[in-house]
Parts: structure tokens; sequence; C-alpha cells
């Protein structure tokens, strides 16, 4: 006999950014607290957002946080494929966390058959181990080009005979034209999957909605589950958009300005500056001049070459310059810290045409973009303060030169990482995820100019959140249909 499969129970939204993430991430807390072992999935993720998983692959870093609640290591099963644009048709192709191919949307759309088959592989280990795997679908539903070999959506959904919960965000207007449009858009069997509707940062008197509830489950006979309330002065990292929002900060503030280049990556890096209360964080945009700050840090990038000439053609190396004359602190993480050497090369044309390219030369060493990719988890000792620091790698480029004589980190496995430049000015690593550890986030805040440094505990203030959905979960959803929906 074969063992008995767990149960799947899937999240689909109306929209991107209706909820998809956050409903599952407390959805997996929730069922947790109930003594329930459950696993997160999401079968097609399209992000620059990742993380590095247990078992040496990389998923989205949505994933990992969804893993966090259920109180497990992320593992590349629990997001089989991963799609990293580096171009505007095109896009890196990751399987079981290792990249295979770079392909554009005409090609990836046949290749999506392959796609289905790990798809398929990593669901049956998942539900095979636990005894429910909570699925968050992509986008949505009801994009009819997007229907045939669906593999995010619907098409999963019909391919392991699951039930749906469609999440609608009311805070964006119409959301009874998104629920009933959805569904009016499904066929037949897809529609009888909706088991029910979730209404997602609502502000008001649940009242004066109670009509339009009422109205909404007559038309469509499908149950309303609950509506979630807009939290206030809530995180969960964003999957792809960049999240810009600060709370009022008041007494000594230290500025830190980020380009967000093109195809920025792992923009999450930044979540503990935004969110500390001695940081005032500016995301600089196409067409912006570089506003006086203390500290700029050049973020990552899935195309850094590309990325590169487009800072020079905003003005920004420009910027870079005056910045540092001026006594500022200069950043470098990842793509960042490439485009910081003498030369940039990508032989291979793995991020976009084959050549090489002058990079800022602030940091004598040159990189080499070469087709495997280094991803790890990591920990060490920052150059500043000998702090204490983790974080992960995920990089394509080599990178060699004297300036790597002078280590930004020295690591618990032998290796250094990154380089300090002789005046002290400019650092660059690849770790991202290095402003999470608190003591190496001091540190970098003391060394860019601020004096009496308040230390903030990022996993803390995530952990927190992830609570707070949960209660949601408890305080406003059915929770005797969701354990039914899950085969408790």
């Amino acid at each position: 006999m074969s063992p008995r499969m767990g149960a799947t129970l899937m999240v689909q939204g109306t929209t991107s950014d209706a909820g998809k993430s956050t409903l599952v991430t407390a959805l997996c807390r929730w069922l947790r607290r109930q003594g329930v072992a459950v696993a997160p999935f999401k079968p097609q993720n399209m992000a620059l957002n990742s993380a590095v998983t247990a078992d040496g692959g990389e998923i989205g870093r949505a994933q990992a946080v969804q893993a966090q609640a259920c109180h497990l290591p992320p593992h590349t099963d629990m997001n089989p494929v991963l799609l990293k644009p580096n171009s505007d048709i095109g896009a890196q192709v990751i399987i079981h966390g290792r990249a295979v191919t770079s392909m554009n949307a005409a090609a990836y759309h046949d290749y999506k058959r392959v796609a289905m088959q790990a798809v398929l592989e990593s669901h049956g280990r998942l539900a095979a181990r636990y005894p429910v795997v909570m699925v968050e679908g992509a986008g949505s539903p009801a994009e009819i080009n997007l229907r045939a070999n669906d593999i995010a959506n619907m098409g999963f959904a019909e391919a392991v005979d699951c039930p749906v919960i469609l999440i609608a965000d009311i805070d964006r207007g119409g959301v009874f034209a998104h629920l009933v449009g959805t569904l009016e858009l499904l066929s037949e069997s897809e529609r009888a999957r909706v088991k029910g509707f979730v209404i997602n940062r609502f502000r008001g008197d649940i009242a004066l909605l109670q009509n339009g509830l009422d109205w909404l489950e007559e038309r469509t006979g499908v149950p309303v589950l609950g509506v979630l309330p807009y939290l206030m002065d809530f995180h969960l990292e964003a999957e792809d958009a960049i999240d810009t929002r600060q709370a009022a900060k008041t007494g000594e503030r230290l500025r830190v300005a980020v380009p967000v280049l093109l195809r920025i990556s792992n923009h999450t890096d930044f979540d503990p500056l935004r969110l500390h209360p001695q940081v005032e964080l500016m995301f600089v945009g196409p067409g912006q001049p570089m506003p006086p700050a203390d500290l700029i840090i050049l973020p990552g990038s899935k195309s850094v070459r590309a990325d590169l000439a487009f800072l020079r053609e905003q003005g920004w190396a420009a910027a870079l310059q005056r910045h540092l004359r001026y006594g500022g602190k200069l950043v470098g993480i990842c793509g960042g810290l490439q485009m910081l050497g003498r030369t940039l090369a990508d032989p291979h044309g793995l991020e976009g045409t084959a050549g090489e390219s002058h990079g800022l030369g602030l940091l004598d060493f040159h990189t080499v973009l070469e087709a495997q990719k280094q991803l790890r988890n990591v920990s060490g000792r920052l150059a500043l303060e000998d702090a204490q620091v983790s974080g992960y790698e995920i990089h394509a480029g080599v990178t060699e030169g004297p300036a790597l004589a002078l280590p930004a980190v020295r690591l618990s496995d032998g290796r250094v990482d990154g380089a300090v430049s002789a005046d002290g000015q400019v650092l660059g690593t690849y770790l991202h995820g290095l402003f999470e550890s608190p003591a190496a986030c001091s540190a970098l805040l003391r060394w860019a100019g601020l004096r009496e440094v308040r230390s903030i505990d990022y996993h803390a203030l995530r952990e927190r959140d992830i609570e707070r959905l949960a209660d949601q979960v408890e305080a406003y959803l059915d929770t005797a249909r969701l354990k039914s929906l899950c085969g408790l």
C-alpha cells in the first residue's frame, strides 16, 4: 500500500498583491498552533527576491518566510519552479533550486509541460511527509492568456484535485467585481474548486459590509470565510514589489539612499533599515537625483552589466563620486559589489549579451560571471567592530584582485568575503541579509555616522508579525470550515 497523502489546500488571488502570501503564512502558523505539521508550497514563483535553502538551492523569499511560520527550514520542494526575470521578455529558469536555463516568455510557455513534472514531484514529496500542504497561487487564475499549460493556479489545483480559497483586496476597491468576475472566467470544474472567499485589508465598520457579503454568497453559492482587517505597522517580506512604507521617525537619523536598478534583486536586504527607528531609507527611482545621504547602498541585480550602464545613464555614478568626496560611506551588496570593481565580464551571456564592462573602479578587483551559481547560507565576523554576521550568497560572479586582501567579512568556514577600501569609505560584500544581524547592522550604522545606535532584532519583529497573522485567523476567519478544508 502507498502511504496516505496529506491534504492540500490552495490560496489563489483575484489580483497580484491580493494577500495570497500573507494568508498562506497566517494559515501555516495557525495550523502549527493546532499542533498540525504543515508545509508551504508555491508551484511557480516569479520574483527577484530569493532565499538559500537548507538543501543548497534557492526559492522565493515568501516561501522561506512561510517555512518559518511552519517552524521548518526552507527546502527547494517548497518552490520547485522559480523564474528570475533578466529582461522584459526573458527570465532565468530555476528548477528544484538550480538554474537550468534562460528563455523568453514564448519558449517558457511550451516548457511548462516539463516544469509541471517538477512541480508534481515536489508536491508529492511534501504531501507524503506532512498532513497538510498549504499552497500559494500566483497572480490570478483568471488571466486568460496564461491558462494553457497553467502550472501556477487552477492547472495545478486540477492536477492534484485540491480545494481553493479565493482572496481579494478590498482596499483596492471593486472587491465584489473581482470575486464574481474571477469566478465567471473559470471553467465549471474550476469554479467548483472554490470553497470559500476571504476579503483582505478591510477598514471600517463590518456591519456596513454585511449586506454585500450576503449578496455575494447568494450570487455565487460560495461562502465568505471571513474578512481580515487592514493591519497597521505590519511587515512581511515582499515577494517582488519594493515596500517603501516607513513610520514617522524622530531624533537623530541616518540618511540611507538605495538606487532602484531596473533588475534590482533581493531588495528585502533593506527591510531591517526601513524598520529601524533611526534610519531614513530613501529608494531613488529612475529620473530622480541622488539625494544627500550619509550612506549609499548599491543593491543586488539580476543583470549587473545592464544595471551598471543604467546607473551611469541616470547620473548616479557621478553622484557616487561626489558623495565620497564629501566623506559619505558606500556599500555594495552582491551585484553592487561587482559594480565597485575595475571590470565585470559575462563571457557566456548569462545575464544578457556576452561582453565586458568597466566597473566604477572604487575597489581593485575584477569579476567574471560563471555558469555555476554559488548558493550558501553563511556566518562570520564583519571587519567593522568584529561584529557577528550571518547571511546568504546567491551569485554567479567570481571576484579576484588585490582589494580582497582587506576583506569585509571573515567567514566561519575559513573563506573571506568582499573588501573594504584602504580609506575605509567603501565596503563591498556578497552577503545578502547582513542588516538582519543586530550586531552587524549596528556596526554598519555606526561606521556610516550614527553615533548612538539602538539595536533592533529583525527576526523577532518578523516572528511577532507572523504571530499577529495567526491571531487574525483565529479572530476573523471561519476556523471550523478551514479545518474541514484541511482534512482535519
